[in-house]
């Protein structure tokens, strides 16, 4: 008879990053952000707590996986991926409606949680990203200042949108340089100028 399997408590950082479907760069800035529970060895190697990798992946079960964008094809109009992350289901339909009317082809994804936010990024960073603040798990302040050192969002235009005024935004923040702040109700037009800027 032999030995029962024995689930290893933890996992290195290129298993946890096979688990989660993201590169091994990704996995070891989430630990860093706290976003994954993980220590060293005393080699120097990273052992990241199997239990965390398994609440992301629980957290985010529902999260559609973002597409790789197709390489561009002469003749072809190209899409914009956008990233909307925001925790109002009635606001998220609004984006979905109102984005499906733009002259402009969207690949759309929508996500209610910065976690879930994350885990598509990390799977390829959108062309436009649109986030709220406030939001479960961790907040919008602290996925900015993650995905500032991601190189998956080294060409993602990033826009904020979010009920909070001027004061509560700088209070909580900073939001980092370079990305614009827009109030609410979301401002449609505004993000329709920015989405055809990209394009361009």
């Amino acid at each position: 008879m032999s030995a029962p399997r024995v689930q290893k408590t933890f996992c290195t950082t290129r298993e946890a990053a096979t688990l989660l479907g993201v590169s091994i760069g990704t996995v070891q800035l989430w630990v860093e952000s706290e976003l994954l529970q993980a220590w060293k060895t005393s080699g120097g190697h990273r052992r990241v707590l199997r239990e965390s990798v398994d609440r992301l992946l629980h957290k985010t079960a529902e999260t559609p996986k973002v597409q790789p964008k197709p390489p561009a094809t002469v003749g072809v109009e190209r899409r914009l991926s956008v990233l909307v992350v925001e925790d109002d289901p009635s606001l998220l339909r609004l984006y979905q409606v109102k984005m499906s009317l733009w002259p402009i082809k969207v690949d759309l994804v929508t996500v209610d949680n910065v976690v879930a936010a994350l885990l598509s990024i990390g799977r390829g960073g959108p062309d436009l990203l649109i986030t709220d603040l406030n939001m479960p798990f961790t907040n919008g302040f602290e996925m900015l200042r993650v995905l500032g050192r991601a190189p998956e969002t080294a060409h993602t235009t990033t826009v904020v949108v979010t009920g909070l005024d001027a004061a509560e935004v700088q209070r909580r923040g900073p939001i980092p340089s370079g990305i614009e702040v827009l109030p609410k109700p979301v401002p449609f037009d505004r993000l329709l100028t920015i989405a055809t800027q990209i394009l361009k």
